[in-house]
This record gives structure tokens, C-alpha cells and sequence, in this order.
């Protein structure tokens, strides 16, 4: 009988806890690493086919925090020792990725720029109200570098409590009092970047597309700084169709001196 009471006892407990949010997939088609469609890769041997090429992005609900997990085409690695730097990095050396979010889906709510350095911005529907950077730096130089490049943006940037790479993975763990609780309507956009430990002046830490690709420039872009320095990015539902691949490139095609390529959210 005792059993039985203890039983019932947890039963009721159960009942009253809040269930745990069901976690979000974001599919992205495979091969579409390349921008507006004909950027390619820099030339040194570090930057591996596939190390940009997102695949599937998950966010997963661990109580209070989120766990982001980024699926990439490539194995990531570190060759640059990043846990060796003087401000020591997260154990990866290429990758750079955003990870914006509609919160409430309203025109006119949030913000309709991108980070300094992506030459982007948001349509006015589907401006974000957070993003999440998840870099192979550490938060103190992030956070010199949100300061001194992005500080009108600062208090809706969220810095991950954690970063790692594993096997094809990027995984950061973000604290949901930074960033809140996913809720039905919000939307989705991850945007792929390479890590630039000497960026340009205005740019927060990400690496320029060129028209002609170096050891460590993109090629295949222009050299007035007013294409999207975007590698790769969702479209679509994100179910990860190859239409979507088709999507990914106009978005990125749109754009001319003075206006920037304008995205859109994923709404899953």
C-alpha cells in the first residue's frame, strides 16, 4: 500500500511540473556553403570542403538553459590551437556562426541590422530581438569587441555559458535568462561566418569575401565591402529541401551599394 501511495504521490507531482518545451530542428540542404551562389572557400589547406555548411541546427531545452547544437558537413577542427591563444578560445579555430531570433514576430518590434561586418539586414517582419554568438573566442574578447564594434547592439547580444566543438558539431549552451524561453511563433536564422582573429576596423571578428579568393579571404564576392559576407544560412521552412538552396542564394543575390542583402526569418 505504501508503494502504491508513494506511486500516486509522484503521479501528482508530475502533473503540476511544467513539461519541458519541445525541442526545435532547423534543416539546412547540404552544398550550399557558397553565399549568393558562387563564393567559394579561401585557399589554405585549414579551411576544410564543408567546415562552413550547415546542415541542421537543434535547440533543445535543458531546464533553464538551451543547449545549440550546429550540424556541420566537416569534421570541426582547431588548427590554430585556439585553447593555446592569449585569450583563450573554445577548442575550434574557423567557424563563426549567429544565431538570431524573432521573438514576437511584429513589424516595427526589434532590430532590422545585422552584426558589423556581415553586410546584412533584416527585413521589418522578421527583425530579431536576440542573437547568439558562438565563437571559437572567449567572452572576454567578445565582449571588447561588442564594445567597441556593436555597443548600440550589446544588451540583446547573448554570449554562450558554454562552447565546444565535437565530431561535426558546434554545441553552445546559452543560459534562457539571456535569451528567454522558445515559444510558439518565434523565428529562426543562423547565419555562417569564418572567425577573424585581425578583422577590419568595423567588423566584429568575421572574415571578408572577395572577388578573388586568398590563403585567408573567400573569393567570388566583390572588393567594395557591399556584398553579404554570408557563407551559408536558412531558407525556406527549413526542412532542408534542395528549393531551399534556391531561396538561400536570392536572398544573398539582392542587394547593391547602400543596400545591403535583406533576410528573412525561419518561422518552424
Amino acid at each position: 500500500m505504501k508503494t502504491l501511495g508513494y506511486l500516486a504521490l509522484l503521479a501528482g507531482l508530475l502533473a503540476v511540473l511544467p513539461a519541458r518545451a519541445a525541442d526545435i530542428v532547423l534543416n539546412d540542404p547540404a552544398g550550399d556553403d557558397d553565399g549568393p551562389g558562387g563564393y567559394s572557400y579561401p585557399t589554405a589547406p585549414e579551411y576544410l570542403p564543408g567546415s562552413f555548411d550547415v546542415t541542421k541546427v537543434e535547440i533543445q531545452d535543458k531546464g533553464d538553459k538551451l543547449k545549440i547544437k550546429l550540424h556541420l558537413k566537416a569534421r570541426v577542427k582547431d588548427p590554430w590551437h585556439s585553447r593555446d591563444w592569449p585569450v583563450r578560445g573554445n577548442g575550434f579555430s574557423l567557424q563563426m556562426a549567429f544565431l538570431f531570433v524573432d521573438q514576437d514576430h511584429r513589424k516595427g518590434s526589434g532590430h532590422t541590422e545585422g552584426i558589423p561586418g556581415l553586410n546584412v539586414v533584416f527585413a521589418p517582419d522578421s527583425a530579431w530581438e536576440k542573437v547568439v554568438i558562438i565563437s571559437p573566442q572567449g567572452n572576454t574578447r567578445l565582449k571588447s569587441e561588442i564594445q567597441q564594434k556593436a555597443k548600440a547592439l550589446a544588451a540583446d547580444i547573448v554570449l554562450p555559458l558554454k562552447v565546444k566543438a565535437s565530431g561535426r558539431k558546434l554545441i553552445a549552451t546559452v543560459a534562457k535568462r539571456d535569451l528567454g524561453s522558445p515559444a510558439a511563433g518565434w523565428g529562426w536564422q543562423l547565419v555562417m561566418q569564418s572567425n577573424e582573429g585581425y578583422p577590419a576596423k568595423s567588423d566584429l571578428l568575421t572574415r571578408k569575401v572577395n572577388q578573388t579568393g586568398g590563403p585567408h579571404r573567400f573569393g567570388g564576392g566583390r572588393d567594395d565591402d557591399c556584398d553579404p559576407h554570408v557563407i551559408d544560412l536558412l531558407a525556406g521552412s527549413a526542412r532542408g529541401d534542395q528549393q531551399e538552396i534556391d531561396l538561400q542564394h536570392q536572398m544573398l543575390s539582392k542587394y547593391s551599394c547602400g543596400k545591403p542583402a535583406v533576410l528573412q526569418m525561419v518561422y518552424p
